[in-house]
């Protein structure tokens, strides 16, 4: 089961992510765009996640995906780290929110990081 400190580990290890404290939680950030946080416990992360996508999230997996209230209008969506599989789908998880969030001179420079859906 990833914990706090993979979400941690992994998110900083993509290109041009850096940490920062809002909210009293642990922020990431690609080219000072957030992409990911550490809410509350940090039990679970959230993550950019378009809407429609995200409503389908947590229709097929709502022990694992949930929309938090006060997201409820941003394309973000929650993910448990006790429900996720393993380190594989964190990072996935992970480099999904990234690539929404980098500028294309990153997506350029990393293709092997994909492009997000759309573009």
């Amino acid at each position: 089961m990833p914990e706090a400190e993979d979400v941690r580990r992994i998110a900083l290890s993509l290109p041009d992510t850096t940490e920062k404290i809002a909210w009293s939680m642990p922020t990431f950030r690609v080219a000072g765009k957030m992409f990911a946080t550490l809410p509350e416990d940090e039990t679970s992360l959230a993550v950019r996640c378009p809407k429609e996508e995200r409503d389908e999230l947590v229709l097929a997996e709502p022990d694992k995906f949930w929309i938090a209230d006060h997201e409820a209008q941003f394309a973000w969506v929650r993910a448990r780290l006790a429900a996720l599989e393993d380190e594989a789908e964190l990072r996935d998880i992970l480099a999904d929110s990234w690539r929404q969030a980098a500028p294309p001179r990153l997506l350029d420079a990393h293709p092997q990081l994909g492009r997000p859906t759309g573009q």
